[in-house]
């Protein structure tokens, strides 16, 4: 059973630069995959495991993010609406359960200083914390398990990226396989899909601090950062071409993030 109360943020602020074709326009978790925003398949991949209460931390265009949420009912949804009245009758069942909280921390802040001024919407309860802009088909429920288990400040979920280059299995002199991008198995990087205590607030200051930097850092040197490792699916989404390329997975219907039905 999922803890109910452990909440879910989202990092939604920044500002996308290496994906500015699209970002011009739109802050990248609203980019969509499939007609949908990729902000909404990471929401599904935690709701899949019953986790539904999110905060998203936004930041640039964050007003695009409210506007969707805010129309996401009749987005999503057949209905009829009575002009004079303004009345709204859903012609079918809406059957998302989430609820959605959308923090608008700064322009320029970056990702410690984000989740520093969620705390008060946090509370002093264990919660999740993931990227805007990265899916995978990590088991959530296996992910919180572990966490729990290891008592530390932090859980991290240690991914495989993928490789730059094509990878060649040679045998005198013959290609006997070839992988286009196949993932790095012998190295780990940070995936976001994190979990944290409350404690995490003590290692940030303020708005400059990158969560990435200092904190975990820290943590790492103190010994409260745990690593959960994830050997499944994991994409980020930081280029032009991982945009496209996740499109195509989901046309093909080899999308493996997609565990929800």
């Amino acid at each position: 059973m999922a803890d109910t109360s452990c909440k879910v943020v989202i990092f939604a602020g920044g500002f996308g630069t290496r994906l500015k074709e699209e970002t011009e326009f739109r802050p990248k978790p609203m980019i969509k995959i499939g007609g949908k925003p990729i902000i909404w398949h990471i929401m599904k991949i935690y709701s899949h495991y019953g986790y539904n209460d999110f905060i998203v931390a936004g930041g640039y265009k964050v007003e695009q993010i409210k506007e969707y949420f805010l129309n996401f009912v009749a987005l999503n949804n057949d209905f009829t609406i009575d002009l004079a009245s303004n009345k709204l009758e859903l012609l079918s069942k809406n059957k998302e359960k989430m609820k959605v909280a959308i923090i608008d921390t700064g322009l320029k802040t970056m990702t410690g200083g984000r989740l520093k001024r969620l705390r008060k919407y946090i509370g002093n309860n264990t919660f999740m914390a993931t990227y805007g802009d990265g899916v995978a088909d990590v088991n959530i429920n296996e992910l919180i398990k572990f966490h729990r288990r290891h008592k530390k400040y932090a859980t991290v979920t240690g991914v495989h990226p993928s490789s730059r280059w094509g990878e060649l299995n040679i045998k005198e002199n013959l290609v006997v396989d070839f992988k286009e991008k196949p993932q790095v198995k012998d190295s780990y990087i940070n995936g976001g899909f994190f979990v944290f205590e409350p404690q995490i607030f003590n290692y940030i200051e303020a708005d400059h601090i990158c969560l990435e930097r200092e904190p975990l850092q820290r943590l790492s040197e103190e010994g409260h950062l745990a690593i959960f490792k994830h050997d499944g699916f994991w994409k980020c989404m930081d280029t032009y071409k991982d945009m496209n390329e996740l499109s195509k997975l989901w046309e093909r219907g080899e999308a493996k993030w997609k565990i929800w039905e």
